[in-house]
């Protein structure tokens, strides 16, 4: 059965097709009694406005602005691309997006470009959250502006952003705990925690999380001092290397955040049994080092899908209805399933 259209509701009202659609627009200039008329039609017969396809009538452009980390780090470049691709692919809905770089955890300076945006600018920001008063001070301002601001990978402001789109950040940590507990299993263990800096929640909430389960006593795992990176390769080689020169006796790493490709060059070259390693997002360096056995597991949030869900949810906000679901389910990726393992297994046998 065939939803209701606007030609059913002015057609049981007993009105022209511009007299229904001047009142289901809120334009004036239609007698009191043919409002009711309408009114009652459309409750009568459940006609829902299809927002996307009157928006693509009036011609209506989406004015989407997201602010992304910029610097070497690999997850943000695939996450960078990804909105590129899709925003092209949206072209035809009249999605007008763009991307502006920031500095990583630099809040102030975030909270600085946000504050340049003026009234009627834009439909909805996507920001990648940090702790600072000034950042959430400035998606207040947004609010009180009426710009919705959506956080993205990581959360912030709770009480003044519309919502977050991503992955459960404390889950995620768990998860790696668990894993690292069933690499240990049997025996005894010590477990290196790396994290980028405590300033931004998904860090701590994978820290948190990742603690919660290997440092249960039954787990049998020594957690040792977490290390701050700041997501720099080079601050990674340093400090992880270090790490590992100075105690012999590490069996597990988890890296919470990025600056990974340093990371992986460190476990190519130690001398003997290489610590188990658990790292986030599958990036062509993650994957290559998953194919070649020096890490052992990658948590990835799908960042195409969380661009997708961002963009759904935003249009969303700027039609002022509910947005959909948006958290992301990340897949634990190994090397036999990688996208396109099984096909090259196949021509290697």
């Amino acid at each position: 059965m065939r939803s209701p259209t606007l030609h059913d509701v002015a057609r049981t009202a007993g009105v022209s097709y511009s007299t229904a659609d001047r009142v289901l627009n809120g334009r004036g200039g239609v007698a009191e009694k043919s409002v009711l008329r309408v009114q009652h039609a459309i409750h009568e017969l459940g006609y829902i406005r299809d927002i996307h396809a009157a928006n693509l009538s009036r011609r209506r452009s989406y004015r989407f602005h997201f602010f992304l980390p910029r610097g070497e780090h690999g997850f943000f470049s695939v996450l960078r691309e990804t909105l590129l691709g899709e925003a092209a692919g949206r072209a035809t809905d009249r999605f007008l997006v763009t991307c502006r770089d920031v500095p990583a955890f630099d809040a102030e300076r975030l909270a600085a470009e946000l504050n340049r945006l003026e009234p009627g600018e834009c439909d909805c920001a996507a920001v990648v959250g940090a702790d600072s008063p000034a950042l959430t001070a400035a998606i207040a301002r947004l609010a009180a502006l009426r710009i919705p601001v959506v956080t993205l990978v990581s959360d912030t402001a709770s009480d003044a952003r519309s919502l977050y789109v991503g992955i459960d950040n404390r889950v995620a940590g768990r998860t790696a705990g668990r894993l690292m507990r069933m690499a240990h299993r049997g025996r005894t263990g010590r477990v290196l925690l790396v994290l980028g800096t405590m300033g931004v929640r998904d860090h701590r909430e994978r820290l948190e999380g990742a603690r919660e389960v290997m440092g249960a006593p039954e787990a049998g795992l020594d957690l040792l001092p977490p290390i701050e990176v700041q997501d720099q390769p080079d601050t990674m080689r340093e400090r992880l290397g270090e790490a590992l020169r100075s105690d012999g006796a590490i069996s597990g790493v988890y890296s919470i955040g990025a600056g990974n490709r340093a990371l992986i060059d460190l476990v190519g070259t130690l001398p003997g049994p290489r610590p188990f390693a658990i790292l986030h997002e599958l990036t062509p360096y993650s994957r290559a080092a998953l194919e070649k056995g020096l890490i052992d597991a990658v948590i990835d949030q799908k960042p195409a899908e969380e661009i997708a869900r961002a963009l759904d949810a935003m249009r969303a906000l700027a039609d002022g209805q509910a947005p959909p679901a948006t958290e992301i389910v990340p897949t634990i990726y190994l090397k036999d399933n990688l996208p396109g393992a099984g096909r090259a297994a196949e021509k290697a046998s």
